[in-house]
């Protein structure tokens, strides 16, 4: 399995705290708050660095998410939009 080409091998998995999540949400928002709950209490446990981004001050993230916030984002691929289920986010950073 040596001469495998890389197309066909997995990627080594990545440690939690090698991980980043941002969340992009705006002011005022519950869905944004909720979210924002689920992301800290997953990230502290797991170690992982999170972020958090404004779309209001954003126009790049305006224009991509505005319909779907509170959007999560891991390694800044878009995970989950709307609502965050701790389940899932939990096992998109230990996988």
């Amino acid at each position: 399995m040596a001469d495998m080409t890389s197309i066909f091998r997995r990627s080594a998995p990545r440690a939690p705290q090698d991980r980043l999540v941002t969340l992009v949400r705006k002011p005022g928002c519950h869905l944004c708050d909720d979210a924002q709950s689920v992301v800290e209490k997953v990230c502290a446990d797991l170690g992982v660095p999170w972020e958090q981004k404004d779309i209001t001050q954003d126009p790049q993230l305006h224009d991509q998410y505005w319909e779907q916030i509170p959007v999560v984002l891991v390694d800044g691929a878009q995970h989950t939009f709307w609502r965050v289920n701790e389940d899932r986010l939990r096992k998109a950073l230990t996988e």
